[in-house]
């Protein structure tokens, strides 16, 4: 039966408890009202705030399917109606999941405006009709809002709705910037549903999804389920979709972004949180990102709050979810640690040259134990600045640098040319055989001898005993002040000189010479420390050669 009037019914201080008081903030309230735009399957929703005047004002105006005359009484002006419960599909006709299901977010407008007025079109009718929240109080049941078109006639391609809120409660001027963000974080926007934001005369702005977070220096990123190794019995964490996040820096507090917000059928359920009872965690300060749990609004009882700002976690079913989330967010802190760690030791090998990795692997074990735990001290703590890092990584590297009891030596040049490379595959009886190789040739060619004997060329070159010899290596010293030294020191040093030679040659080369590499490495007859320190015997007797100079 075609009806005439229009009529909101209501129970005495309903609107007041669940209008003006929950809803006192402008994202809240337009949240809901751009839930109302999803079920309606807009594919558009622009807001426009209009604060160019004395008298304020916000229209939210979507393209959605509109209401009949009948529909907005049997449907919009029904407190507490349950649509899903009503309706015969949990879809909307375009397949969306149905957002509301209290029939209480209508109110929420009453949280920030005193007056409203509504204009829906639908099949070629348009009706207009206008709320004033002064009128509303002073109803004692039934409240008839002032019609303004009823049943008009308009094009059947126009569809849609048109919401004006006056008289609104604020005083400071609109910022769409904030407000976009701010509905960025209760809203998903998929795609097909679009929400823009005009202020007065300005640009339109875009409500998207990479606002949530486009504040963040993001450091790791886990998608839900993909990247979670995380695994209990709950049989629903499948279900469970979502992002999550840890910054570079601690979030500060301020951002309200610290937490793990929860989303149902797009909309948000729970404001966010670690799901622990513990709030101390140093990783909480890193943690940020949503899920979707669209399944808890399938179940029987309701465990969302009215406000949708919260859930009823002493639920049966919510106790589950709530010990799943717990256990995923302590294995996501375990997994953040490692993943971070290697992605600021690759950073500060990036920034140093030096391959952290590769350095600790060429120290040996009681070094690096040592040395090891000083630098991923550097690299966990966050709280020092890059420049600060990486300037102590570099100090400590130039100090125990790869192999640096092969560095500690200070080899003479031609020697670490000769062995470094033997040395390095601990091939140690290779290094100083090939070492020893340079030294004897280096003795060749600046003495000019041709004896082919290499133990007794060395005696024929070095020593002062003879007026075969043919270099010395101490007669350009003189002491500090500037006199000679005593024959007998002189002589000492070219005889030790000659002596230390031929011990290389008898020492090195001709045991080489008849005994395999293999086995005389294997049997520790010959071990590191034996060739560091045959390389330094023969680093100071090549530095003694560059001084030498040729017999008179």
């Amino acid at each position: 039966m075609p009806q005439k009037e229009l009529k909101m019914t209501f129970d005495p201080n309903t609107i007041e408890h669940l209008g003006v008081r929950m809803y006192s903030t402008l994202p809240p309230v337009l949240t809901e009202l751009i839930g109302n735009s999803h079920d309606a399957d807009a594919e558009h929703v622009v807001l426009t705030l209009n604060d160019s005047t004395t008298e304020k004002e916000i229209i939210i105006e979507d393209d959605g399917m509109g209401m009949s005359f009948n529909e907005i009484n049997d449907k919009f002006l029904r407190i507490g109606r349950n649509r899903r419960t009503e309706d015969t599909s949990e879809n909307t006709p375009k397949g969306r999941k149905i957002i509301g299901k209290k029939g209480l977010g209508k109110l929420s407008f009453f949280g920030v405006a005193h007056e409203i007025e509504i204009t829906t079109k639908k099949e070629g009718k348009e009706n207009s009709f206008a709320m004033k929240w002064e009128d509303i109080k002073t109803s004692k049941k039934d409240y008839k809002p002032e019609i303004i078109k009823k049943d008009g006639s308009c094009s059947k391609d126009d569809h849609g709705t048109k919401i004006i809120l006056k008289k609104i409660q604020r005083e400071s001027d609109f910022s769409p910037e904030n407000l976009a963000n701010n509905l960025s974080k209760m809203f998903i926007i998929d795609s097909g549903f679009e929400v823009s934001i005009k202020h007065n005369s300005d640009k339109p702005i875009i409500v998207s999804n990479e606002r949530r977070y486009a504040g963040l220096d993001k450091e790791v990123e886990w998608k839900i389920p993909a990247d979670s190794q995380y695994s209990d019995d709950y049989d629903k964490a499948s279900q469970i979709v979502g992002s999550l996040m840890a910054a570079k820096k601690p979030i500060p507090p301020n951002t309200n972004m610290r937490g793990v917000i929860l989303f149902s059928r797009k909309k948000l359920v729970n404001l966010p949180e670690y799901f622990s009872d513990s709030t101390s965690s140093h990783f909480f300060s890193y943690l940020t990102g949503w899920l979707e749990v669209d399944f808890i609004d399938e179940f029987e009882d309701d465990v969302i709050a009215t406000n949708r700002q919260s859930l009823n976690w002493g639920h049966e079913e919510m106790q589950k979810l709530r010990l799943h989330l717990r256990g995923l967010i302590n294995w996501l802190e375990r997994d953040w640690r490692k993943k971070r760690d290697k992605l600021r030791e690759k950073k500060l090998s990036e920034a140093t040259g030096i391959n952290i990795s590769d350095w600790f692997s060429k120290l040996p074990e009681d070094i690096r134990t040592k040395i090891e735990p000083v630098i991923k001290t550097i690299i966990k703590d966050s709280e020092l600045p890059e420049e600060a890092h990486q300037e102590a990584v570099k100090k400590i590297h130039e100090i125990v640098p790869e192999y640096p009891k092969y560095h500690w030596r200070h080899l003479h040049q031609e020697i670490k040319t000769a062995s470094e490379t033997d040395y390095q595959k601990r091939d140690y009886y290779r290094a100083f055989q090939e070492a020893a190789k340079r030294y004897i040739n280096a003795v060749k060619t600046k003495s000019g001898s041709t004896n082919s004997s290499e133990a007794s060329m060395m005696g024929e070159v070095f020593g002062n005993g003879t007026s075969m010899t043919l270099l010395q290596v101490a007669q350009n010293f003189k002491k500090p002040d500037g006199g000679d030294f005593q024959a007998t020191t002189i002589n000492n040093i070219e005889e030790g000189q000659k002596f230390l030679s031929m011990g290389v040659v008898s020492g090195c080369r001709n045991p080489v010479g008849h005994e395999e590499i293999a086995d005389l490495r294997d049997s520790n007859l010959f071990t590191e420390k034996d060739c560091l320190d045959a390389l330094s015997l023969l680093s100071h007797l090549f530095s003694r050669l560059d001084n030498s100079q040729k017999k008179p």
